[in-house]
């Protein structure tokens, strides 16, 4: 593969950016994100695509940190690229949130909290992640970096304004997050699917669940064992007065209705024929096989019985099974084989995040700043998008083509091909690129010209 297929996808994003310097900055960046340097962090990436140029690590300090332009709009390019080359009706959208450590109070969002890359207490950033998946592939769609309660005190206000984050920001908890980036996606229509999975910290926020129901869609949701349900859904008794005492101003549940369940008590009860053995796929784990099964429940909500789905139980085989509990609020004629597959959908954002950790340096970063972060997430994520792009059509054993072909397939308007790039292509060499990882090797890179806007 050369350069040209590289420019002829950056070249789709282009009118995002009002200055021709930001287009040139922008694919430098993407190149040394898709570099073999062992650390991608603007420094390395100067050095390495560049020389040493003082002028050129502060402009694209510039650019990345505190350039005047909106990652939104690129975003939103790249979901409709996400959509034309993989979107299907039955695509599944996968939250997740993953955290970045750090040393310092200084950097946006920095703060003693859980952080999954270290499975403890850390100082750290979390941001929460949007990915698509389906049967063809898996991309980023969006993130949001969460800003812990602390941030929000008075005491925090120094680094509030040093990080430039926008003044109407208002908190916001993960789940939260996650609910808003769906709901954006809904209301864009940009890419197509019905199925919303998430890990048991969203699961057990019960307002996330009912927000995507609310959209429309379908969860299939990891949720504590402790989760209480209903075989059956009890009688409810309406406001209004009793045989004794005040009258109820709200309804409640009969009180000669059974008393719910938690999932980890219905799951001993059920027979053995309740449960079937069936193959799910894990990723980098390949098939896997597990024992499930499916039964119909109300779950509780606020002491009252929830629109009724489906409670499904995960066991691993072995000496040592361990049982994984999952809401879901398909109808009762979704297939068995469906609600399998959905329980085995929770791989392609981990998958997503491991790669785009360790092959474009999604954790690399080393800015402070609001506009910082997000502009960085942005151009990992196009470059991750890239390299899956290239290793779908590899597996679908495209031979190498002509570039005028080869640009029609990656969609990018020929109206301003001409011009986009006034300097020269980086020249690349891409090895490896029917699987992870995929090194790209930068020989020779444009070197923009180094102004104070960008």
């Amino acid at each position: 593969m050369s350069a040209d297929e590289l420019l002829a996808f950056h070249r789709q994003f282009q009118s995002m950016f009002t200055r021709r310097e930001q287009r040139r900055w922008s694919l430098l960046y993407l190149c040394g994100q898709l570099s073999n340097l062992e650390r991608k962090t603007i420094e390395p990436i100067v050095l390495a695509l560049i020389g040493a140029n003082p002028n050129a690590i502060r402009g694209l300090q510039q650019f990345i940190g505190q350039g005047a332009w909106e990652s939104g709009p690129l975003l939103v390019h790249a979901q409709s690229l996400v959509s034309s080359w993989w979107g299907e009706n039955e695509g599944v959208v996968i939250v997740d949130g993953s955290g970045f450590p750090k040393e310092g109070r200084h950097s946006v969002g920095v703060a003693r909290q859980y952080c999954g890359h270290l499975g403890k207490i850390a100082n750290c950033q979390e941001g929460v992640f949007l990915v698509y998946a389906n049967r063809n592939g898996y991309a980023f769609l969006d993130e949001r970096l969460y800003v812990p309660d602390e941030w929000f005190s008075d005491e925090s206000r120094e680094r509030w304004q040093a990080c430039g984050i926008p003044e109407h920001l208002a908190f916001r908890t993960e789940p939260e997050l996650g609910l808003e980036m769906i709901t954006d996606l809904v209301k864009r229509g940009v890419i197509a699917f019905r199925w919303v999975t998430c890990d048991e910290s969203y699961g057990k926020i019960p307002a996330f669940l009912d927000g995507i129901a609310a959209l429309k869609k379908w969860y299939m949701a990891e949720v504590p064992s402790a989760t209480r349900v209903w075989l059956r859904t009890p009688a409810i008794e309406p406001p209004g007065r009793g045989l004794l005492g005040r009258p109820r101003t709200h309804p409640r549940v009969r009180r000669t209705a059974p008393r719910p369940l938690e999932l980890r008590a219905l799951a001993v009860q059920l027979p053995r024929t309740a449960w079937q053995r069936r193959k799910i796929q894990e990723g980098s784990k390949g098939p896997m096989m597990v024992e499930l099964a499916f039964v119909r429940v109300t779950p509780v909500r606020e002491a009252l019985p929830a629109p009724r789905g489906w409670a499904i139980f995960r066991r691993s085989l072995g000496p040592q099974p361990e049982t994984k509990y999952y809401l879901c609020n398909a109808p009762a004629d979704c297939p068995p084989a469906e609600l399998t597959r959905l329980t085995g959908m929770r791989w392609p954002v981990e998958t997503a995040l491991e790669e785009a950790k360790g092959e474009v340096g999604l954790d690399h970063f080393e800015t402070r700043t609001w506009q910082g972060w997000h502009h960085h997430m942005l151009h990992s994520f196009l470059a991750h998008l890239f390299l899956m792009r290239l290793r779908f059509l590899f597996q679908k054993k495209v031979q190498p083509s002509p570039l005028p072909k080869l640009v029609n397939g990656w969609h990018a308007p020929s109206k301003t091909r001409s011009n986009a790039y006034p300097i020269s292509p980086p020249s690349c060499i891409i090895v490896n690129a029917a699987t992870m990882p995929l090194t790209v090797l930068i020989v020779n890179a444009p070197v923009p010209s180094c102004t104070r806007r960008h």
